[in-house]
């Protein structure tokens, strides 16, 4: 079947919502189709070059943000906070790992869930589940967990203010080495934390103010970053009516961010994700955990890449620190030995959470486990470890027990704010990137 933007209609699809009012559906699409894109081709080429590179093991790939974006928590100091503590991660990672970081977010679009079950009881109440801000509603009522389209509309808006300010946060100043001590987020609580992460800033101050000696000054490698947006292409009406055809190349682009990416729940072959996804000139991610089957990944692979083309396709591994030894060494080697040029990363997230009385919770201590497998697994088999895929926030949140903080179970209430998935906090996120970034300066020496 020939591929348009629609086309994905006429496949199986998993994890719709399922709208009341049809006309009202098509009629939100339509004002979609109307607005101005928000990323460009250009800026989606420029991302697959970076990705390219990893995958020829020239650089890192750091994507993380909000396991879910929340109408209610929208908010410049929110973004800001996020943004800070990626260029902290990332600055921890180039400076420690050696290695030039390409930096994604979860965020500017990042509004639809994927659910296990289509309802959900609370007190011998049935509801249909919250999938999301830009699906329906949080809060437990008949009214709000109806889809609704017209959020997707929100979603836009929403997501178009904060790629302003993200553009605004990475060329206006912000990201400016030379201010790499304002950074700080002004709550990390471990000391010895702060102490590693100022002694890294100083040195970093201490080879610019070389650098400045030697006449080498205003360059935008200093000044400005390049910051790019992601979230899973879940909801296909929203991908659908932001996908266009660009004036310059003719190439068709999903212009709703610069990385989308399939889910587990959503990365069959023959389904519609797969195939819509198929026709895009995007760089995509497959989340794929231990339950895989490899006839099936190596036909992805075909599908997502058919010109095996670096930069393209993410694989991004979430196992769960129990089952990453036994079932990753195989998918590297097939994959290696069929020559697929695939960039892989690690969500060492998703398959580690537990549930500590009315939360979700995850390990810190299994967090890191499962991204030390990662590594080591990656290594063993001549493959590079490319990227780490974090569900985190800038904010000083306890939904992750364990790290430096030693967050118990106890604590959890304190600033649980997730709508969804728990994340890890400010401290966890920078500790964890000291971690990696000896992992990384290791890999790259193979």
């Amino acid at each position: 079947m020939k591929w348009t933007k629609d086309s994905w209609k006429n496949y199986k699809i998993q994890q719709q919502p399922q709208y009341p009012d049809e006309n009202e559906l098509q009629d939100v699409v339509k004002k979609l189709e109307k607005l101005p894109p928000l990323v460009f081709a250009g800026e989606v080429d420029k991302l697959k070059k970076s990705l390219a590179k990893v995958v020829n093991s020239q650089a890192f790939l750091l994507q993380g943000g909000d396991c879910a974006e929340s109408f209610v928590n929208f908010g410049a100091d929110n973004i800001r906070d996020m943004f800070k503590v990626m260029l902290q991660m990332a600055i921890v990672l180039t400076f420690a790992g050696s290695c030039p970081i390409v930096k994604v977010g979860r965020v500017a679009g990042q509004f639809a869930k994927p659910r296990s079950n289509d309802f959900e009881e609370v007190d011998g109440v049935t509801l249909p589940s919250y999938r999301g801000d830009i699906i329906n509603g949080f809060e437990f009522n008949e009214k709000s967990r109806i889809a609704d389209p017209k959020r997707m509309l929100e979603a836009y808006y929403q997501s178009a203010t904060t790629l302003n300010l993200l553009r605004a946060f990475s060329r206006g100043g912000l990201a400016d080495l030379r201010v790499v001590h304002k950074w700080n987020l002004g709550f990390l609580k471990k000391a010895e934390l702060g102490k590693k992460y100022n002694e890294l800033s100083e040195k970093i101050t201490q080879a610019l103010a070389f650098m400045q000696a030697c006449g080498i000054t205003d360059t935008p490698n200093l000044s400005q970053t390049a910051f790019y947006t992601s979230h899973e292409a879940l909801l296909l009406p929203y991908e659908e009516a932001l996908t266009r055809v660009d004036s310059l190349s003719g190439e068709i682009y999903d212009c709703s961010a610069h990385m989308l990416w399939i889910g587990e729940r959503t990365r069959k072959a023959d389904e519609a994700h797969v195939h819509f996804l198929s026709g895009v000139k995007n760089p995509l991610g497959v989340k794929l955990s231990a339950n895989y089957d490899l006839d099936e990944i190596k036909k992805l692979a075909s599908i997502l890449n058919p010109h095996n083309e670096a930069g393209r396709l993410n694989f991004i591994i979430r196992m769960g620190c129990d089952k990453i030894e036994n079932a990753l060494p195989k998918l590297f080697k097939e994959l290696k030995q069929e020559g697929f040029n695939i960039l892989y990363s690690i969500d060492p997230m998703h398959a580690n959470t537990v549930k500590s009385g009315n939360f979700k919770t995850r390990e810190f201590d299994k967090i890191i486990q499962e991204v030390r497998a990662f590594f080591e697994i990656a290594m063993s088999e001549g493959v590079y470890p490319g990227g780490v895929h974090l569900e985190m926030t800038g904010q000083n949140v306890t939904e992750c027990v364990g790290g430096s903080l030693n967050i118990t179970q106890e604590e959890l209430s304190k600033r649980y704010e997730t709508q969804c998935d728990p994340r890890l906090n400010a401290d966890q996120a920078l500790e964890l990137a000291f971690i990696i970034a000896d992992l990384v300066k290791k890999a790259r020496k193979c």
